[in-house]
């Protein structure tokens, strides 16, 4: 074979030629070599930067979870639970008995004297006014679901009492003492805080069964996430 035809074959296989070059590492050329960071990483690998930034955002989060899951949402009922406020404020000033009424009977006037109120009819008063007016109004404005199982509390205490005064004031007293009737007030008074009692049930047993289906999902979330760190803590898939 001719000298002319050994160097063509030694010039096929050059460097410039690109064909058969081998690079140093063993690699061909336009290949990136392993662990020089040139090719794609590793999709399920996690940046620490953005898992530093995401549990910031995610107290936030958190925050605003609870936040919520203490609010209520009363909606239409807002509207009977404001009206029942409202009868409630008005059987304040209806007769609560004979010619005492309902403010006699908490300011212990000399007419609730006269008339010879007793204790449950001032308990009864008292209730409406502190918890079936006073907590149930700043649970409307607020929408904290803590002040609402508060009303709820106080207006169910204060419906048995205000049957107890009814039945009170058709019972005889002492010396067999025989007073005036449960006046309108009263009666009012009692319906009112019943209807208002039925509804803040209502309202707030529906915002627990929330809550509890927040919690459970916290949880799961929770338990997701653990999980995951396991994984990554012993370089499991």
């Amino acid at each position: 074979m001719s000298a002319t035809g050994d160097d063509d074959r030694d010039e096929g296989r050059s460097p410039e030629n690109g064909r058969d070059a081998v690079s140093p590492t063993g690699a061909t050329p336009g290949t990136p070599a392993a662990g020089d960071g040139s090719g794609e990483g590793n999709e399920d690998e996690v940046n620490p930067a953005e898992t530093e930034q995401f549990e910031e955002f995610r107290e936030d989060l958190d925050a605003v979870e609870r936040r919520i899951a203490g609010e209520i949402d009363p909606g239409v009922r807002a509207m009977v639970v404001a009206g029942a406020v409202f009868v409630l404020l008005l059987s304040l000033v209806l007769p609560h008995t004979g010619g005492a009424r309902g403010f006699d009977v908490l300011l212990g006037s000399e007419a609730a004297t006269a008339e010879h109120i007793g204790l449950p009819s001032r308990i009864f008063v008292w209730f409406v006014l502190i918890f079936g007016i006073g907590f149930s109004l700043l649970a409307l404005m607020t929408r904290r679901w803590v002040l609402a199982w508060v009303a709820v509390a106080g207006s169910a205490i204060a419906s048995a009492f205000g049957v107890f005064s009814i039945w009170h004031r058709q019972t005889p007293g002492l010396n067999n003492y025989v007073g005036a009737g449960p006046g309108l007030g009263l009666v009012v008074g009692t319906l009112a805080v019943m209807v208002l009692t039925f509804h803040w049930v209502k309202v707030v047993w529906s915002r627990t069964a929330v809550q509890l289906a927040a919690e459970e999902q916290r949880r799961i979330a929770a338990a997701r996430e653990e999980e995951r760190q396991r994984r990554e803590r012993f370089g499991k898939d």
